[in-house]
């Protein structure tokens, strides 16, 4: 299969460009990315020269390149997306250009090209906040609270539509909280173990008693391929990693692992229309693909923290801003295609 990764140099879009080609050696794997705040080029520098993979630099409201890159390609997986809920709040337009007019350009290229195959990379902020009991499912309705997750709603309505309206093969799949390799370093885990390498407190917004349901990165990526290669058409699909911790607990066992104390926790004001609780039912998807998370929490944790400390100079690059100034060394700020 020809696949098209959008956002492929970004965290779970990299993770998941190594599992195709690992897993899937007849796959011929292409990634689009503007290569942005948190796209990083060099997570996929050992592919260079690779024989089944491409690189391709520039932004998926680029009409003209997104059509002739769609065009060569037997299905496109959508991670391309502004991401971080406090960004969102500082600057909602980025959100909608890319995460709501990116994804149409995307669905009307597919469109132009014969109905290409195209799986929409979503999340479970999209149904909104949860009370102490129940967990999101299929049919849980939107409400979104933030720009971030009204952009990626808006988004997934535009994908639904094309499957109802022109017919497009698509998918959506709603995730939990991933964490693991390569993820930048403002993401709440990335950013608790990092500070933590360089001896800094961690901070905890408001009481810390905010839920999230926690998926290691790779098993949400088997996940995904699963979708690619098995799921029905206009089907919405689920993954989470039945593992929902407080943000508190979370930051007690990182400190545990790290050899830290709670006097180490940073008590910061709350986030606005902060989310209390987030939890997600993937029963329909574990009956309809068999698959299921694999990755216990304290196993995904350890190899997440081991990660961070062997590649500390790929994070210290990101958090001093001096990754800039190697992609400009390097690249020359020129428009960057890898054959």
């Amino acid at each position: 299969m020809r696949i098209l990764v959008t956002g492929g140099a970004g965290f779970i879009g990299t993770n998941f460009v190594y599992y195709l080609l690992r897993r899937h050696p007849e796959d011929q794997v292409a990634v689009l990315d503007a290569l942005t705040y948190a796209g990083n080029l060099e997570n996929l520098k050992v592919l260079e020269g690779h024989a089944r993979f491409k690189f391709f630099k520039g932004d998926v409201n680029d009409r003209e390149l997104v059509h002739g890159l769609v065009g060569q390609v037997d299905a496109v997986v959508h991670f391309a997306a502004e991401s971080h809920v406090d960004r969102s709040i500082q600057n909602a337009a980025d959100f909608v250009k890319t995460n709501v007019l990116g994804t149409q350009v995307l669905l009307d290229a597919c469109r132009a090209s014969g109905n290409v195959r195209f799986h929409h990379v979503s999340t479970d902020e999209v149904f909104g906040s949860l009370g102490a009991h129940g967990a999101f499912d299929e049919n849980s309705p939107y409400d979104p609270r933030s720009p971030y997750s009204a952009s990626k709603a808006g988004a997934d309505h535009l994908v639904r539509a094309a499957w109802h309206t022109h017919g497009l093969p698509i998918t959506i799949s709603n995730c939990s909280n991933n964490y693991g390799p390569y993820q930048f370093p403002e993401k709440v885990l990335p950013l608790f173990i990092t500070n933590l390498l360089e001896n800094k407190k961690v901070p905890l917004y408001g009481d810390g008693l905010n839920v999230r349901d926690w998926l290691y990165v790779e098993d949400h990526c088997r996940g995904i391929d699963a979708v690619l290669r098995e799921g029905i058409y206009g089907e919405t699909y689920l993954f989470g990693g039945r593992c929902e911790r407080t943000n508190l607990e979370l930051t007690e066992i990182v400190l545990f692992e790290m050899g830290f104390g709670r006097d180490m926790i940073q008590p910061v004001m709350d986030r606005p229309g902060h989310d209390r609780r987030y939890a997600i039912d993937c029963t329909k998807t574990e009956q309809a693909l068999g698959w299921h998370p694999e990755t216990p929490l304290m196993e995904g944790l350890r190899k997440t923290i081991a990660w961070y400390k062997t590649n500390q100079e790929w994070w210290q690059r990101i958090k001093s801003g001096a990754y800039r100034d190697y992609y400009e060394k390097q690249y020359g700020g020129r428009e960057i295609k890898s054959q």
